[in-house]
């Protein structure tokens, strides 16, 4: 059982989180490492392409911030004694050479069973079913490349759309996401998602990859995407119950904030005083304040 932070905190019996891209120039860093910061689990599963070594190996993009990330993440295994399972991703292959790794409560595999109280879950990176990534490595690098291109491009058409008070609209993102289901439709990648995670004796699958949260019934499994956190800023969490939900950063702004204010307001009332009035029986009643 781990040791719950004394910081306020939102309680998960899981997270997962798959696709930071540490080292990539557009990993949004701050966010990731402030949900880290805020929230607390009994299992963390770091699904893939935490760490970007694609982009490493390219420019370099690594800073403090992302050193800080690894930090937290240490911190919640060594303090709060935290289970962490880190699965390989395509973008952190090189961990292929030295798998599986087992340091008691930590571990690095491939793939991993879940156990919930909602049944088994097999969790992935979910590269495995994407046929350009398997077998052609140089096409999958060099759409990562044009993906980063494209995400520069985004920056710009964000500022042009801001100022003619235009919603923001990923251009990136809608343009991988058609890209991605013409590659899952040539994969087949429900069908064999099914019939993967079937074989394997469990009732769902966790995956990232496709940075595309996603909760869903594919024929008669439960699958769920992590999402990651380049654009979509998601993960998914298990509560306490077995019940899984994906949560993205703007929801859990507003779940810390009501947390927040109920806090807040605990406090306040222990710091106001009781008062007793007397009603016509001369009976006591309490008077709380009113918030």
């Amino acid at each position: 059982m781990s040791k719950a932070p004394k910081k306020a905190v939102l309680f998960y019996r899981t997270i997962v989180l798959s696709d930071v891209h540490l080292g990539a120039p557009d990993c949004q860093i701050d966010k990731v490492n402030h949900f880290l910061k805020r929230t607390h689990s009994e299992k963390l599963i770091l699904n893939g392409d935490i760490i970007d070594s694609w982009s490493l190996g390219r420019s370099g993009g690594w800073t403090k911030k992302h050193t800080r990330f690894i930090q937290i993440v240490l911190k919640k295994l060594e303090k709060f004694n935290v289970e962490m399972i880190y699965l390989r991703g395509n973008h952190d292959d090189i961990l292929d050479r030295y798998m599986p790794l087992d340091f008691g409560r930590f571990s690095i595999v491939d793939k991993h069973i879940h156990e919930g109280p909602k049944g088994r879950y097999l969790v992935a990176h979910g590269d495995v079913f994407d046929a350009v990534t398997k077998n052609t490595k140089i096409i999958a690098v060099i759409g990562d490349i044009c993906y980063q291109g494209l995400l520069r491009i985004n920056r710009f058409y964000d500022l042009y759309r801001s100022w003619r008070g235009k919603e923001l609209f990923s251009l990136s993102k809608a343009i991988k996401a058609k890209t991605k289901k013409i590659v899952n439709v040539i994969s087949r990648f429900e069908k064999n998602v099914e019939s993967f995670t079937l074989k394997a004796g469990c009732t769902g699958f966790i995956c990232g990859h496709i940075h595309t949260p996603d909760d869903k019934r594919i024929g008669c499994i439960h699958y769920l995407n992590s999402g990651d956190w380049v654009e979509s800023n998601s993960a998914l969490v298990e509560h306490l119950d077995g019940r899984w939900e994906v949560i993205n950063y703007e929801d859990f702004l507003v779940e810390m904030a009501r947390v927040e204010a109920h806090r807040e307001a605990e406090a306040e009332h222990k710091r106001t005083p009781v008062e007793e009035e007397t009603d016509e029986d001369d009976s006591p009643v309490t008077s709380l304040p009113v918030t």
